[in-house]
């Protein structure tokens, strides 16, 4: 006698590494198939922030020196970082917010750091001014369009639970950062009223282990760029909505707030609440859906599709599209931290690295 049916997974989801230490957040591949990723300092012992993964072993990257800072104020190591990015060039971005534990940042802990993959060595490491990277500031995610300017442009979420939420640009070139859609509708977190999100079965909430719950209050987060460069995707956290800009208004200092603000559109209602966003060479876009174990791609069409769905992708969260046409993702539980779960921690090791084949690669350079 069969028993009742269960849910079906979708998509050919396989296993790359499992993590039996700190949680990961962030996953970027080089075009020569390098593999790096990155644990914030959000409570777990963590040995190194950056690593790659060399024959299954998690590696300090680019050395142990980087990974081991002297204060949340060091600009030559990296302090917590959130995201790891590898651009058009093959180069590897690091996105250090330089708040463990969510404290507040001091100056030159906030930076962004290139590492040059053809000699593992650092290149670049551009901070940010106090009016940029405020106090509450967390920085997120980046992605990067070298197409503009001498040496291309970075754009940054500023995903904050306590403090102003936007974007932040950086010209790669002189190192000059600044500020857009500063407290803009579209980069704050929905209230319970319009969003009320649920993760494994359960309404997700930040419960405390003394004291009321409350909503989550993470804004912008997820980011991506459009295939050919004209607008900037972005999503709170806490929404099921999305949202694009022109990156030419980002882009142009010249323009005031509410100039950028008007080249805004509210691309509707994703169906989940994400936390990363890509994007492929076909003009696809990706996203995250942590209260469905996915990852959804919505066509060049306007039509959205299941890319993968396992109940192994408990909290989808930073993805990275691969030249050898797979898509990656880190699953890592985040939900399931104490400070969503009253004061218990309820993540249950190993956390995971998966891959799914989508036939497409990354937007190089042209």
């Amino acid at each position: 006698m069969n028993g009742p049916v269960a849910d079906e997974p979708v998509g050919e989801l396989e296993l790359v590494h499992t993590f039996t230490g700190a949680m990961p957040t962030g996953v970027s591949v080089s075009h020569t198939g390098r593999i790096f990723v990155n644990f914030p300092k959000w409570g777990d012992e963590v040995p190194a922030t950056v690593v790659e993964l060399r024959d299954g072993r998690e590696v300090p990257f680019p050395d142990r020196d980087w990974n081991d800072p002297s204060g949340d104020d060091d600009a030559g190591a990296f302090v917590s970082v959130q995201s790891i990015v590898v651009d058009p060039a093959d180069r590897l971005w690091v996105l250090d917010t330089g708040s463990p534990m969510f404290q507040p940042t001091k100056p030159g802990g906030p930076k962004l750091v290139r590492v040059d993959l053809d000699t593992d060595s650092v290149g670049q490491v551009i901070t940010f001014p106090a009016d940029v990277a405020l106090p509450t500031t967390y920085l997120n995610d980046v992605r990067f369009d070298l197409r503009r300017g001498e040496a291309g442009l970075a754009y940054i979420t500023d995903s904050s639970d306590s403090g102003p939420n936007g974007l932040v640009m950086v010209d790669l070139a002189t190192g000059e950062s600044w500020r857009r859609l500063h407290e803009h509708p579209s980069t704050k977190a929905e209230p319970l009223s319009a969003f009320r999100p649920v993760v494994e079965g359960r309404p997700f909430l930040q419960r405390p282990a003394d004291g009321p719950a409350k909503p989550v209050s993470m804004g912008s987060d997820g980011i991506a760029i459009s295939a050919d460069g004209t607008r900037l995707y972005y999503c709170p956290l806490a929404s099921r909505r999305w949202y694009s800009v022109a990156t030419d208004a980002l882009a142009d200092r010249s323009l005031d707030d509410d100039q950028v603000a008007a080249t805004v559109v509210d691309e509707g209602d994703k169906g989940t609440g994400s936390d990363g966003l890509e994007t492929d060479d076909s003009g696809a876009l990706y996203l995250t859906a942590y209260e469905h174990d996915a990852v959804l791609r919505r066509r060049p069409d306007g039509e959205f599709e299941t890319v993968a769905h396992d109940p192994r992708l408990l909290w989808p969260d930073t993805m990275s599209v691969a030249v050898d046409g797979h898509l990656y993702v880190t699953a890592n539980q985040l939900h399931r931290q104490a400070t969503y779960q009253g004061g218990r921690d309820l993540r249950r090791k190993p956390y995971a690295l998966f891959r799914v084949p989508i036939g497409a690669g990354p937007v190089l350079l042209r």
